[in-house]
């Protein structure tokens, strides 16, 4: 993965403002300057647009060739268990995030107290993505369809893209956060 990230850092330029939306705000401007507003503008967007992407991935299988080694009941069981790991990596760190922490909440300077260390993220750092990728495996399973692995490799690798800009920014935001509180304390502290 580190290598990845450098990779990733030696076509992007992370420090460029253009590049995401916290600095210029325009979603924001979009919903007359009310961040959250905008936020869950985006959670319903972002949504629909996996619930979309989830129809096409099913109509995708559908007419794939099936392979018997996959429509056992052991493919099976190992369907449903990778669905529901899937299922409660997902719901377990929306609910442990809340709709603004889950949907990008961040980039429109909606930060949490402190970061989320619990379940599901003492397990995986990324469980909303894992679990996602986990869920189109055991769905490319119980179908049967090995075209399900190369869709869902595919899903994996545009996660993992998504982590290398998400994770940075995330940090640095929280950073920065960090950064004005202790500036702050330290003002106070002058003050007294």
């Amino acid at each position: 993965m580190a290598s990845f990230q450098a990779s990733v850092d030696q076509l992007v330029d992370l420090t460029q403002t253009s590049l995401y939306k916290y600095h210029n705000k325009a979603l924001t401007k979009l919903f007359g300057g009310r961040s959250q507003a905008a936020c869950y503008g985006l959670a319903a967007t972002i949504f629909s647009l996996g619930l979309i992407r989830d129809g096409l991935y099913e109509h995708a299988l559908r007419d794939q060739p099936s392979y018997p080694l996959l429509e056992t009941a052991e493919a099976r069981y190992l369907a449903y268990a990778l669905i529901a790991v899937g299922n409660i990596l997902v719901v377990t760190s929306t609910w442990a995030l809340g709709i603004t922490g889950t949907f990008l909440g961040d980039y429109f300077g909606i930060l949490m107290e402190s970061m989320v260390t619990g379940f599901p993220f003492n397990i995986t750092d990324a469980p909303m993505y894992n679990g996602s990728t986990c869920s189109f495996l055991g769905v490319a399973i119980l179908y049967g369809k090995p075209a399900g692995f190369l869709l869902t490799g595919w899903v994996y690798i545009v996660y993992q893209i998504a982590l290398g800009y998400e994770n940075p920014f995330t940090a640095g935001i929280y950073a920065k956060r960090d950064r004005e509180r202790a500036a702050a304390k330290g003002n106070d502290k002058k003050s007294r």
